[in-house]
């Protein structure tokens, strides 16, 4: 091992990186073979395909990464929430669970943040941790509740018999997704165990066991490319389009458009490295058989479960309720069906308020740097926002009056693929301005690069706000009903056999 260790900090040396951040890229990279072994242990051996699950992921903490304290606060997290959601019913339970693992992960964080490194540690595996605990308490909450009470992403992931220990860590330490993600409720991982995740799809021949769909390694290797081509652009222009310019001298000599459109560039390349590392761990999981989601129209199979971004949706998104959706989508997820439904009041759709205490859990979530409080606060009044201009400004751009019951748009016009244009660079431009203090972390640096860009998305976002609630969206509202009522008439007038006497005149 100790000529393994010199390997390592000798190549990352060189590269410029500390070499723990190699050895988790190996990682990544060595779950794609490890995938093709867990997806040969039959079904009808489950506790062996949980012990190698849980074999590989401690070799990644022990062998690779050295996390020996850190993997103490995996087993202690784990524990208690086991023990918690085998011994008490209520919804105390679930948030209990939540307060004591999310206070765990920000113990983590404020160590992080005391003593800062380079080094991988345990906080980032920590919070794919904290979202699997926590969604595990409420779906065991949900499995004692009635079918009923329940919607039908509650029906379909609740627990109504408490797992036995073994399958209960095989969760847990979910070998590919272990690292960074992405997180995964306890029936999908016990689905694919049993490969009921397949239960759609035939043998691939009358005398054959297996039942995992073909595709599979086609669509990893595929993630895998696209994650390494990712991780070397990065390696190649990250450090040159960093927001660590805005400290700089020459950064301010220039006029305030060439910053603008600097900032629009650095969001671009600054995103890749995260796709870089979504892409490699979703192909993981794709190799041990996860993330299988039916078919498409031609009768391929599809392998996008797992995803967690979708990066056209994310580029080229025509609102920022898409681009949220498909940025990080199991953490939207887990904050969806563990924080945001569960503030919700019986009965009525959350509101405001529900959507800024998401946003400020998230924030928690992250960590303790100033920078992701200003940029998830920022996120609440964008998401408000946003909003707002789907309400009253959206309409303008649609047909006034929609075809009876129907639920599909007609095909866009001329000025709604403009308004769907304009809402692209919209978002993009908010975004790459939001991601600022995401990425630089302390509370000058990101003061200072919202100054250098002179508070643009503040302006944007406030005052359209601000305006709204002076009684722009009033007036805004009356004329979208104005709107849909005068076509509303017309379309009553075609019915009456005057109108089109006249029409004929």
């Amino acid at each position: 091992m100790e000529a393994i260790d010199n390997f390592y900090d000798a190549a990352g040396a060189a590269a410029g990186v500390h070499s723990s951040q190699l050895k988790l890229l190996t990682c990544f990279v060595l779950s794609y073979p490890l995938g093709s072994v867990f997806v040969r242990i039959p079904k009808d051996r489950p506790a062996m395909k949980h012990l190698f699950s849980i074999g590989v992921t401690l070799f990644f903490l022990w062998g690779m990464l050295k996390l020996w304290l850190g993997s103490l606060n995996v087993f202690g997290s784990a524990l208690f929430t086991y023990f918690m959601a085998g011994r008490y019913r209520g919804k105390q339970m679930p948030w209990t669970v939540f307060g004591v693992v999310m206070g765990h992960l920000l113990i983590s964080h404020w160590i992080r943040y005391m003593w800062p490194s380079d080094a991988v540690e345990i906080s980032g595996p920590q919070m794919v941790l904290t979202m699997k605990l926590t969604t595990f308490a409420w779906n065991v909450y949900d499995g004692q509740q009635e079918l009923e009470s329940l919607d039908e992403s509650q029906k379909e992931t609740r627990i109504p018999k408490l797992p036995s220990l073994l399958e209960f860590f095989g969760y847990i330490f979910y070998f590919p997704a272990f690292l960074i993600g992405p997180s995964l409720t306890f029936t999908e991982y016990m689905a694919l165990i049993d490969e009921t995740l397949y239960k759609d799809v035939a043998p691939a021949s009358p005398n054959s066991s297996k039942r995992v769909p073909v595709g599979r390694k086609r669509v990893a290797y595929q993630k895998l490319a696209f994650g390494i081509s990712c991780i070397g652009f990065y390696a190649l222009y990250g450090g040159k389009f960093n927001y660590t310019v805005t400290a700089d001298d020459w950064w301010m000599a220039k006029p305030f458009w060439y910053r603008f459109l600097y900032t629009q560039i650095v969001g671009v390349v600054q995103r890749i490295r995260y796709y870089g590392a979504w892409s490699l761990t979703e192909g993981g999981c794709i190799f041990t058989g996860l993330g299988f989601n039916g078919f498409d129209k031609d009768g391929s199979t599809l392998w996008d479960k797992a995803a967690n971004i979708d990066v056209m949706n994310i580029e080229f998104a025509p609102n920022v309720k898409v681009l949220l959706d498909n940025w990080n989508i199991n953490t939207n997820t887990w904050l969806r069906n563990s924080v945001y439904k569960r503030l919700a009041p019986p009965g009525k759709k959350p509101g405001a308020l529900v959507t800024m205490y998401t946003f400020m859990t998230s924030a928690i979530w992250h960590g303790i740097y100033p920078g992701y409080y200003l940029t998830f606060f920022l996120g609440g009044l964008v998401s408000s926002a946003a909003r707002q201009v789907r309400t009253y400004i959206r309409p303008f751009f649609l047909p006034a009056l929609l075809p009876p019951k129907s639920k599909v748009l007609p095909p866009p016009t001329l000025i709604k693929r403009v308004y769907d244009v304009l809402g692209t660079v919209a978002c993009l431009v908010i975004i790459n301005y939001m991601a600022a203090p995401f990425m630089l972390l302390e509370l000058r640096p990101s003061i200072k690069a919202w100054t250098t860009l002179l508070w643009y998305g503040h302006v944007t976002v406030l005052g359209w706000l601000i305006l709204g609630q002076a009684g722009g969206f009033r007036w805004l509202g009356k004329l979208v009903k104005a709107r849909a009522e005068k076509a509303a008439s017309k379309e009553a007038m075609k019915h009456e056999w005057w109108y089109f006497g006249r029409s004929a005149i």
